[in-house]
């Protein structure tokens, strides 16, 4: 499986960005897709995740802010940003999860600052 991200950039605080993420390869009906976010200094954490059959799962910290959506027949994941921090600067990888194996796209890097 291989997974290519796009979306990111540099936002004012209190801007939205949207994330996207595509899988190709060999998908099986059956995956959960999410982003995960790693800043400077700190260790990788998720931010959100969503099954193929409708399932969420936020990071605290995102949640009322962000939101995770999906678009199953492209194999694409959405990330939709609102409401920006400068907390959130980091670089956001996306994640897709099938059978147990784990798969990373390249990150993007998100920046919020004025």
């Amino acid at each position: 499986v291989q997974l290519q991200a796009s979306g990111g950039g540099l936002v004012q605080p209190g801007g939205s960005l949207r994330l996207s993420c595509v899988a190709s390869g060999n998908i099986f009906s059956f995956n959960v897709m999410g982003w995960y976010r790693q800043a400077p200094g700190n260790q990788r954490e998720l931010v959100a995740t969503r099954t193929s059959i409708g399932y969420t799962n936020y990071a605290d910290s995102v949640k009322g802010r962000f939101t995770i959506s999906r678009d199953n027949a492209k194999s694409t994941a959405y990330l939709q940003m609102n409401s920006l921090k400068p907390e959130d600067t980091a670089v956001y990888y996306c994640n897709y999860l099938q059978s147990g194996v784990n798969y990373w796209g390249q990150g993007t890097l998100v920046t919020v600052s004025s």
